[in-house]
C-alpha cells in the first residue's frame, strides 16, 4: 500500500533534534519526528522520593503533557479537568522506566532528575518520540553535572530509543503517523537499548488476536528502526555507543 507521506513500509519519519532548546534547563531538546514535535527538558532536584531516602540511590521520573492546540481539535489541560488522565500517567511511567533502564542511579547520589516532555504538535508517536528526545536531554543534563563536579562519572550506560509499528490493511508499517495508527488492526510501541535489550513492548490488537508470527515480524521491523534512531542519538552527541557500554 502507498503510505500517506510516501514512505516505505519500513522507513522512519524524518527525525530532527535540536539541543539546548531551553536556556534554563540542565538539558533540553526540541525533537521532531515527522509532524510530531516535543520539547524535552531535564532538571535536577537535590532530593529523592521518600522511599529512596538514605539509600544513596538517585531517581529519574517524568511528566508528560500535550498543549491544548497540539491536536486538530483543542485538548483540555489536565489542570482544567482537575485530574491527571490515565493515559498521561501511563506515558509518564513509561518514559521514567525507559530512562532509568540506561542509567546507574547509584552514581547520581541523593538527587532526582525530572524529565518534562511537552507535546507542541501531535501526529502520532508522541510517547516514543518523548523517550528518544528525553534520552538526549538526560545525557546533556548528566554531562553538565559531571562538568560542574556534582558527580564524578557519567552514569549513562547505554542509549535507549523507541518507535511504533503497526499492522495496517494487512501490512506492517514502521513509525505510524496518527492517521495510520487510527486505521491499524494492531499497533505496538517498542523501547529498546543500543545493546538490543528490550525495556518495554506495548502491543494491542484491535479487531482480532495477533498471531505470534506477525508479532515477531512487527518486533523485527521495530528493532531495525530503533537501531537507526540510536545511531542518530549517537551521532548527535559525538560519542561511540560502545564507549557507554559497561
Amino acid at each position: 500500500m502507498k503510505r500517506i507521506d510516501g514512505r516505505k513500509d519500513n522507513e522512519l519519519r524524518e527525525i530532527k533534534i535540536k539541543r539546548d532548546y531551553i536556556e534554563y534547563a540542565e538539558g533540553s531538546v526540541l525533537i521532531e519526528v515527522g509532524k510530531t514535535k516535543l520539547i524535552c527538558a531535564a532538571s535536577v532536584e537535590d532530593r529523592v522520593p521518600q522511599f529512596l531516602r538514605g539509600s544513596g540511590s538517585g531517581w529519574i521520573t517524568a511528566e508528560y503533557s500535550m498543549l491544548p492546540r497540539s491536536t486538530p481539535v483543542r485538548t483540555f489541560r489536565d489542570s482544567t479537568i482537575g485530574r491527571v488522565k490515565g493515559r498521561t500517567h501511563e506515558i509518564q511511567r513509561l518514559i521514567g522506566r525507559s530512562l532509568r533502564a540506561v542509567v546507574d542511579l547509584d552514581k547520581i547520589g541523593d538527587r532526582t532528575i525530572w524529565i518534562d516532555c511537552d507535546v507542541i504538535q501531535a501526529d502520532g508517536g508522541t510517547r516514543t518520540a518523548a523517550i528518544t528526545g528525553a534520552c538526549i536531554a538526560l545525557y546533556d543534563c548528566l554531562n553538565k553535572m559531571v562538568s560542574q563536579g556534582k558527580i564524578i562519572d557519567l552514569p549513562i550506560i547505554d542509549f535507549v530509543g523507541a518507535t511504533s509499528v503497526g499492522l495496517v490493511n494487512g501490512e506492517i508499517l514502521l513509525d505510524l503517523c496518527f492517521e495510520e495508527d487510527n486505521k491499524a488492526q494492531a499497533d505496538m510501541n517498542v523501547v529498546i537499548t543500543s545493546k538490543g535489550d528490550i525495556v518495554e513492548i506495548q502491543v494491542t490488537a484491535e479487531d482480532k488476536p495477533l498471531s505470534k508470527d506477525i508479532f515477531q515480524k512487527m518486533l523485527k521491523v521495530a528493532e531495525e528502526g530503533i537501531k537507526k534512531i540510536i545511531n542518530i542519538q549517537s551521532d548527535l552527541i559525538g560519542k561511540d555507543i560502545d564507549k557507554l557500554k559497561r
